[in-house]
């Protein structure tokens, strides 16, 4: 027990930059989240969450090649999230929450269903529709329970 310990403290000091260029991106993407996530709620469409909503019809009406380039884009910014959200499960920083947000970007059987029952948590709902209140914005609209 003793080796690894302090086989561990010496391998923290021999990588004393690259943990502490660690700690500057996590509180990077710490203080990111926590200035953009209250943006990026305050824009979602009201109807985002129901089968025919605007912002799905106007996705359909989109030329088949920018649909699909922002289709990659979006699934691999997503990738991105999932890998640095597991970094950050081990090191400083909003491991789970930033891959959550990788989840939810990415595309997958079911994940419409995923989103809509996460939204429905009582908490995630109230917390939702109190960032969009403050922003003079409506209620995420919900479809009907099943």
């Amino acid at each position: 027990m003793i080796n690894w310990l302090s086989d561990y403290r010496a391998w923290l000091l021999t990588h004393d930059v690259t943990l502490a260029w660690a700690g500057l991106a996590s509180l990077i993407v710490l203080v990111g989240s926590a200035l953009t996530v209250p943006i990026l709620i305050r824009r979602i469409p009201t109807d985002y969450f129901l089968e025919n909503s605007e912002g799905a019809r106007r996705m359909r009406m989109r030329h088949p090649a920018l649909r699909l380039t922002l289709l990659i884009l979006k699934n691999l910014l997503g990738i991105i999230l999932v890998v640095v959200g597991f970094i950050m499960l081990v090191t400083p920083g909003q491991g789970a929450l930033t891959l959550l947000a990788g989840i939810l970007m990415l595309n997958f059987p079911g994940k419409r269903r995923f989103e809509v029952w996460l939204v429905r948590r009582k908490a995630v709902y109230n917390a939702i529709n109190w960032i969009r209140r403050r922003a003079d914005q409506e209620p995420l609209a919900l479809p009907p329970a099943p």
